[in-house]
């Protein structure tokens, strides 16, 4: 004779409790990312080209003279346009300009002012960011996780306890997937620490003094529980 099935719902003898865990931390960023644009424009293609290629080496160079500093360095996108001029017949092409974009991801956030200060410094260059995130496999999420699932243990704890009941198994977690990073500012403070030793011959200028913003993660799970039957 087979065991039948428990059922899909409670009943007065296996009273079924579902409640939601919640858990919220705060956590410094592990990277930042910034996004580069070089142009160059000219009247000649092969003159723009080669405009365009020795800005785009001067940033990689640039960009990588930092070592360790730099988590990933990736060129995007790279476009070549001719400008047609608007009087007279015919397609005459008056000018080419040319774009590439490139987005880096640096790990050591006390050079990351001085990186995009020379970045910016360049001919034709466009910065922009830094946009803060924890690393995909940051122990954070974790931590967050397991913090939601106890929250719901308690949570249903309490809900059993209120009616003299207890706990007497689990019947599903799940996890609603809905993690997400909502920065918020981050108190005042300056990451400290020289420059890199490979842009030691580039010429001294202004250093911004970027602060990272904290990252909030979020985590919720549904969970049911069999308790004991109350005592009404």
């Amino acid at each position: 004779m087979t065991t039948p099935e428990p059922a899909p719902y409670g009943t007065p003898e296996n009273p079924r409790v579902a409640v939601r865990g919640e858990a919220r931390l705060e956590a410094d960023p592990e990277l930042a990312r910034i996004s580069v644009t070089v142009e160059a424009r000219g009247s000649d293609r092969k003159a723009a080209l080669d405009d365009l290629a020795r800005r785009n080496t001067a940033v990689l160079d640039l960009v990588t003279s930092y070592g360790e500093a730099v988590h990933k360095l990736e060129t995007g996108s790279f476009v070549i346009t001719p400008e047609l001029a608007q009087k007279g017949r015919g397609e005459r092409v008056k000018a080419y300009h040319g774009r590439v974009h490139i987005t880096a991801t640096l790990t050591d956030f006390t050079v990351l002012g001085d990186v995009v200060t020379r970045l910016a410094d360049l001919d034709l260059t466009t910065v922009s960011g830094p946009w803060w995130s924890l690393r995909p496999g940051s122990t954070v999420h974790r931590d967050v996780r397991q913090r939601a699932v106890r929250a719901a243990v308690r949570r249903a704890r309490e809900y059993a306890e209120a009616l003299d009941a207890r706990l007497v198994a689990l019947v599903e977690l799940a996890d609603e997937g809905a993690e997400s990073t909502a920065p918020t500012p981050r108190a005042p403070g300056r990451p400290g620490g020289p420059p890199p030793q490979g842009l030691a011959g580039a010429s001294p200028g202004p250093v911004l003094d970027l602060q990272p913003q904290r990252q909030t993660v979020y985590a919720r799970v549904n969970a049911r529980f069999i308790m004991s039957p109350p005592q009404l």
